[in-house]
Order: structure tokens, then sequence, then C-alpha cells
């Protein structure tokens, strides 16, 4: 079954596979980018932040030389800045470890920084020809279809299935980049999360789905049901100088922990019992040593993160007394509205910007 499958699938591919910039290149650094914006991030999004991330940093040497304020400013919309973090310790370990080559097998890869399982084995299989497994999201829903694997796809059970057959499919196969791509686009064209296009399907003919032979391709893979995300209230100040509106304070975040590099405008978590004015004066005192007076709203942002919701308020502030201190952020910096595409922001932040450019024109 697993051969008769094989030609199938890979035959399917070499027909319909789509025409994708990262698609059919032989340069690792450059399979390394496409596969670290993949993660978690679709295809369409992708593709212009890979053309220009590599016009800016079109070698494993000049992403190591760069500082990281700049890599987060071309990562910077892209999401899950984790990666971008990672993809710069990497690059400067390849050129102080190896030479600026990435190695070519998996468990090498693995150990650099934002080289898991699928990381490690995509570069490896597609890049070097190394008979190694890439399980994605895609992957796992496509073999759990294929050999009707119903055990709940988070479980240990499950991952153990998958990760076995994954094996030995990449091993027996005669191509393994080609047969590593054929699975994932399987699972991006064919075998959606909802609505599989089975007919469709080269694993159609000669019932090799199991899950279709079954009855059951619609309902796996089996997942958890999902909890309620936790949701906070957050308060952030665009907090002026002297009252002067044309300036105001931006402050960086630890480059360790959740966007970490990124700026924004200072603020945080509302405690139980306070109010968000009150929110607002105590974080920035708390982080910056600043004491401030809160004016008016300016706007509110909505933002769901993997594991929790918020709802970040922007007040319009002015310093009352005190000079900036590197408490609770790794920088600051007093900033006009034009000097603000220098500097990296998150989703929130930026949608603060567009309010605040916004009202600079009316």
């Amino acid at each position: 079954m697993m051969r008769e499958l094989q030609t199938r699938l890979l035959s399917w591919y070499r027909h319909n596979q789509r025409d994708l910039p990262w698609r059919g290149e032989s340069d690792p650094y450059k399979i390394w980018v496409s596969e670290a914006m993949l993660q978690q991030t679709q295809v369409n999004t992708v593709i212009p932040y890979y053309h220009r991330f590599l016009a800016k940093f079109p070698s494993v040497e000049s992403l190591a030389a760069a500082e990281l304020a700049e890599v987060l400013k071309a990562w910077e919309g892209l999401g899950y800045y984790a990666r971008a973090r990672n993809m710069h310790q990497a690059a400067q370990e390849i050129v102080s470890k190896y030479g600026g080559q990435l190695p070519a097998d998996a468990k090498t890869l693995k150990t650099l920084p934002g080289f898991g399982d699928y990381t490690a084995g995509a570069v490896a299989s597609l890049a070097f020809g190394e008979a190694v497994p890439a399980v994605d999201g895609n992957v796992k829903r496509v073999l759990c279809r294929l050999f009707a694997i119903e055990d709940e796809i988070a479980s240990r059970e499950a991952r153990q299935k998958i990760n076995a057959l994954a094996a030995d499919l990449v091993q027996s196969a005669p191509d393994p980049a080609d047969w590593t791509q054929a699975l994932m686009e399987l699972g991006a064209l064919l075998c959606a999360p909802v609505k599989p296009r089975c007919s469709l399907c080269p694993a159609a003919e000669g019932g090799l789905c199991q899950a279709r032979n079954l009855g059951i391709a619609d309902s796996l893979p089996v997942k958890r049901r999902k909890k309620a995300l936790p949701h906070f209230d957050v308060a952030a100040g665009v907090i002026y100088k002297n009252g002067d509106h044309r300036r105001f304070l931006i402050a960086q975040r630890p480059a360790e922990g959740m966007l970490g590099g990124l700026w924004e405008f200072p603020g945080g978590k509302q405690e139980p019992g306070e109010s968000l004015p009150q929110c607002l004066r105590r974080e920035i005192q708390e982080e910056l040593a600043l004491d401030i007076s809160v004016a008016e709203e300016i706007t509110v942002v909505k933002q769901s993160f993997t594991h929790f919701k918020i709802t970040l308020h922007a007040f319009a502030a002015t310093v009352q007394a005190g000079t900036p201190q590197k408490i609770g952020v790794a920088d600051w910096a007093w900033v006009t509205l034009d000097e603000l595409r220098n500097y990296a922001f998150g989703r929130s932040d930026r949608k603060v910007i567009e309010q605040l450019a916004m009202n600079n024109e009316q």
C-alpha cells in the first residue's frame, strides 16, 4: 500500500504543485527562511515578507551581522516574533560555528535556536535530501486520515503513530524532498480541515485512504474541545512630554518573553479593583518611574493571542514628574509620529499608531 500511495501522491504533486517562490529552491538559507515564516502563517501572507526579508538579508552572514531591531522591523506584522529572534541567534551561531553553512543533517540543525523537529526535518529533507520527516499540521491531518488514526490528535498515542508513519514513508520514498512537500501540499489543497475534497485526492483510487473507506474523513483528526481563552483589559499610554503633543514616549519590551524586543506604548494589564487610568498610572510608575496624568481615551483595540485575548485601551497622558528609567523596560525613546516608522511594533500598537495618524490628519 505504501509504495502505491507514494507513487500516486508524488505524481499528483508534480502535476498540481503551486508555483511558490521557494519551490525548487536549492539554497538552504532561503529554504530555512521560508519554513520559519510558514509556521502558523498562511502562504499568501508569507510571500511578500519572504521577498522583502531576503532582499534585506540575502545570506546567513548578512542576517547574523544585522542588529536585532532591523530583523524585528523586517518581520513586523508577521507575528510570532520569537521566530525572528531565534533566526537571528541561529544565524550568528551558524556563522561562528559552521562557517556560514547550515548543517546538513536534522540532528545538528536541532541544536540551533528555533530549530524544532519540524523545522529541522523540513530543512534537512528539502535542502539536503535527508530522509527525515517534517510533520506540520497539514501532515498530521493527512496521515490521520490516510491511516484512520482515531486517537485525539494531541495525545501521546497519536503523536507516536504519526511520527512512526511519517518516518517510514519518507525513508522509503524515492525523493525525500518531493515526498515531504507532497504531503504538505495535499493537506493544503485537498485534505482540508473542513470538507476535504476526497473525490480529487490521489489516494481515492484503490482505496488508499482508510478514513474515506470507513466514511470518517470529515471527523478526523479528533481534536480536544478548545477551552475559552482568558481575557484581559490592558491600558497603554500615549505619553506626551511636557505638554508637547508632537513627541511622545515609547518603550522597548525586554528581549526575553512575549513580543520580546518590540516597541510599544507603555502600560500593562488591569488588576482587580482598579480603573484603567489607575492601572496606567501604576504601570508607568513601576516600569519607567514616571508620574503621569491620564486624559482621554484615544482608541480601543482587540487582539487574540494563542493563549489569551486582550482589549487594549490607549489613553493620552502627560508626564507630571520624573525622568524615564529602564526599570521594567529594555529601553525608551521620545519620538514623533514620523519617527515611528524606524521602530518595530506589535499589531495592537500599530493600530494605535494608525489612529494617531488619522487624528493628526484631522
